[in-house]
């Protein structure tokens, strides 16, 4: 008798089989069925893994070291199980598993983190170690150490200048204590924004880069249990918040806080997302005395200082509002402290400045911008982001978006670096960039300084087909540079006399000037039909906005064109006879 009546029956039951035969090594084996029972209670440390990855079959040694490891003690205080991805898709899917192996921790059925170190069993147990809860000494339940007897009065602490850190308020909750993703809603939208900060998702159930985002934003909410609240909104059922959110497009994902709102740029990944969620989480703005100052600019290539005076509450609530923009990069300290008016030289009749420190140089600012009621929001907003990147910097993927699509539009300066060259790229580079910040600071706003220029270096080996099809650049030994105005998807690459720009200040300089003056002949850094598909895509974005916005004008608009599209089809049917036909009428044969 045949077993399997065709060959896809065969294939179905050789891929369970294959499936099924997944190592599973964990003392317990967790499904739909019983994942949500098993891990109610205790600390849990669950693989997700998938028998077809090699990174599993790789990692599966180090697994079973570390199932041994726990099962031979006593009491271990935490629990070691496996989910099999490639039968239980649905439960990894719902557990936000976005790549094989994933090691998610619980505890009393709450997910607390998913493990994002090197799968080494040292660094494993290192790990595990700051969760495990033995069962005698259950968390919560630690005897209290009885307080000497004492008749003396307890001393009153003196408080520290850095004891209350926090400047902008603190959310009025505590912060997603659930862990969990909420779906706002028009009555829901303003009372949570109420709470506190907030990251929040505008979505659409067709759209396809929506579906691939859900289980990661999900993943997001968990990790940012007790820290940030993480919330979305359903574009299709609330058409009119998201429109007056200035939603164009989906996902679009906006930060706010403190009134003001940002919009999200960066990558979609997980790690990105968690990078993202924890700088914009922490502090605004931090106090700081002077002896602290000189130790916090050597920790931070670029810091910005508010000096102020004590009765000036305005200048800080706007600064706290200007620099939500920022999303804590980078970091923004006040200070009332009169040592660091004088040192500074803020003339005395200056209640407030805010200085710029770059490259880890407390000598001196590398720029100055004093508030006043004279000085737009939108003036201060530019200033800081003017100056937010150190002199010369990696472009990495993790800055790309920041840089390259920055408010102020800045030119970028590109150096393809090879391998092996990236520190003395970057010192010659840190130098390039002071001397031009120089020429620009004595320009003021015209001629070198009317634009902003950033100056990058980016690694050879790991961008150089990148490079290549952007700028068709390829750098073996040498450095190659070239200027890219990524707004006009254009770039430069020769100097004011035509040759070639070097990694000299003379010639950089040399460039950027003729940019700036207009003389120097663009590049395009896409190909026509880059281009093209790039206009066709800004246009459908526009007509998509333009139809959310105006939705009963586009529907007259599209009927207009309808009827006038008919009529023109009536006319041809309808016209008169070709000249020829006329004229064969009136022949007589």
């Amino acid at each position: 008798m045949n077993m399997f009546h065709s060959p896809l029956s065969l294939v179905v039951a050789v891929l369970s089989v294959v499936a099924a035969a997944a190592p599973t090594t964990a003392s317990n084996v967790l499904t739909p069925q019983n994942f949500n029972q098993t891990i109610a209670d205790g600390v849990w440390f669950v693989e997700h893994f998938s028998p077809y990855c090699g990174h599993c079959r790789h990692f599966e040694p180090t697994w079973n070291e570390l199932v041994d490891h726990f099962e031979s003690m006593p009491d271990p205080g935490v629990h070691l199980a496996q989910v099999n991805c490639a039968l239980n898709g649905d439960l990894c899917g719902e557990n936000g598993v976005t790549g094989y192996p994933q090691m998610n921790l619980y505890r009393n059925g709450d997910f607390v983190e998913t493990y994002s170190a090197d799968r080494e069993f040292h660094l494993l147990l290192e790990f595990l170690s700051k969760y495990v809860e033995p069962a005698g000494t259950a968390a919560n339940e630690v005897e209290p150490t009885p307080a000497p007897t004492s008749t003396e009065p307890e001393p009153t602490p003196t408080p520290s200048p850095t004891a209350d850190r926090l400047v902008v308020q603190t959310p009025r909750t505590d912060a997603n204590p659930s862990g969990t993703v909420l779906a706002l809603d028009v009555q829901t939208f303003d009372n949570f924004l109420a709470q506190g900060p907030a990251f929040i998702k505008f979505y659409a159930p067709w759209c396809g880069h929506c579906k691939k985002l859900a289980p990661v934003w999900a993943q997001l909410g968990r990790r940012m249990r007790n820290k940030l609240n993480v919330a979305e909104v359903d574009c299709e059922l609330h058409k009119a918040l998201c429109t007056s959110q200035g939603v164009t497009g989906f996902p679009m994902m906006f930060y706010y806080a403190h009134g003001s709102k940002t919009e999200y740029t960066g990558g979609r990944s997980y790690d990105q997302l968690v990078s993202f969620a924890d700088k914009a989480s922490n502090p605004t703005m931090q106090v700081i005395d002077a002896p602290e100052l000189d130790q916090v600019v050597r920790d931070n290539p670029v810091l910005y200082l508010l000096l102020h005076d004590d009765s000036d509450a305005r200048v800080v609530s706007d600064l706290a509002k200007g620099a939500q923009a920022l999303l804590g990069s980078p970091p923004v300290y006040v200070s009332t402290s009169q040592a660091l008016f004088r040192k500074y030289a803020v003339p005395p009749s200056t209640p407030s400045a805010l200085l710029a420190f770059k490259d880890k140089d407390a000598r001196e600012p590398v720029a100055v911008f004093y508030p006043s009621s004279m000085q737009s929001a939108e003036a201060l907003a530019a200033w800081l982001h003017a100056h937010r990147f150190p002199s010369s910097l990696e472009l990495s993927k993790d800055v790309f978006q920041q840089v390259m699509y920055a408010p102020q539009r800045p030119l970028v300066v590109i150096v393809a670096t090879p391998d092996g060259q990236r520190g003395a790229v970057s010192d010659k580079l840190d130098e390039i960039a002071r001397k031009w910040r120089l020429r620009a600071k004595a320009a003021g706003g015209t001629g070198v300084g009317a634009r902003d220029v950033v100056f990058t270096w980016m690694d050879a080996g790991q961008w150089g087909k990148w490079m290549k099809d952007m700028y068709g650049i390829k750098a073996r030994t040498e450095p190659v540079i070239v200027v890219a105005d990524h707004e006009r998807l254009v770039y430069y690459d020769k100097d004011a006399s035509g040759h070639a720009i070097v990694l000299n200040s003379v010639s950089v300089a040399s460039a950027l000037e003729a940019i700036l003056e207009g003389t120097a002949r663009p590049k395009q850094s896409r190909s026509v039909l880059e281009r093209a598909v790039h206009s066709l895509d800004l246009s459908l974005i526009w007509m998509q906005a333009a139809i959310v916005a105006h939705p009963y004008v586009t529907v007259c608009v599209v009927l207009g064109l309808i009827g006038a599209v008919v009529m023109a089809l009536r006319s041809l049917l309808t016209d008169e006879p070709a000249d020829w036909e006329v004229e064969k009428r009136h022949r007589l044969d």
